[in-house]
């Protein structure tokens, strides 16, 4: 028997370290993405380990949820020994006061960064769901990648922390419904730390007169302490398998 690992934006970045970690023959492991990452399918062909990715467009967000909703519907639940949803992909839109936003770039933070999360969430919920009615009894988690800009504001960040504070607080709701139900699924938002990705070098280049953090950003690079994308994995990771999962469900890698 398998886990079952779905997992959005794992084409770069952290979502890219987490799914040449989560590769293993023991593990079924879904990609969403942009685009397909062709050196981790070299990675898993080579392990022989059940790897497959869509090149999904998660801002349309219906279309996701759809897609995924009848890939687990199709999916023997029998052959699965567990199933997590990791909800990694997020989008930061030009850097700069609300009112300079541009009004597309806006629509796509929110639904890369908070609808396509909580879509995504309620066809795995709705799928697994029916699979527990019909006896099956595998553990179920939902992590949410989450961000300390959901918890403290910043200027010229609105979408972006308004995105993680909805991705926060749908969790707190829908651990809450879960609780409820005969083998609930566990939720989790983790804030990941700081990581040297794609998003830092885009909050470095802001323009200082719009983005009055700016050099919070360039000190973090400079003093190295920012985490690499595989350390950052890592504990992501690591607090997945911890036993009290979701006892919590806003949570820090740093409060370990």
């Amino acid at each position: 028997m398998q886990h079952l690992y779905i997992l959005t934006g794992a084409s770069r970045g952290m979502g890219l370290a987490m799914a040449r970690r989560l590769l293993s023959p023991e593990h079924h492991l879904l990609c969403l993405s942009r685009q397909r990452n062709e050196a981790l399918q070299t990675q898993a062909d080579a392990g022989a380990c059940a790897l497959e990715q869509w090149a999904q467009d998660l801002a349309d967000t219906g279309t996701a949820a759809d897609r995924l909703g009848q890939w687990l519907d199709r999916l023997p639940p029998s052959s699965l020994s567990g199933a997590t949803l990791i909800n990694n992909a997020g989008v930061i839109p030009s850097i700069g006061p609300l009112d300079r936003c541009p009004p597309d770039e806006l629509s796509m933070a929110l639904r890369v960064g908070l609808e396509a999360p909580m879509q995504l969430t309620a066809a795995f919920l709705r799928a697994t769901g029916r699979w527990v009615d019909q006896g099956w009894q595998g553990p179920r988690k939902v992590l949410n990648i989450s961000s300390g800009l959901g918890r403290y504001p910043m200027a010229a960040q609105a979408p972006y922390c308004a995105a993680k504070a909805g991705l926060d607080h749908f969790t707190r709701c829908s651990a809450l419904d879960e609780a409820q139900r005969p083998h609930g699924a566990r939720l989790v938002s983790l804030a990941p730390g700081v990581i040297d990705t794609d998003m830092q070098v885009q909050l470095r280049a802001g323009d200082p007169a719009l983005f009055p953090d700016r050099q919070r950003f360039l000190d973090l690079q400079s003093q190295g302490t920012l985490l690499s994308p595989e350390m950052a994995a890592e504990k992501v990771l690591a607090w997945l398998n911890r036993p009290d999962f979701g006892d919590n469900p806003v949570a820090d890698v740093r409060d370990a």
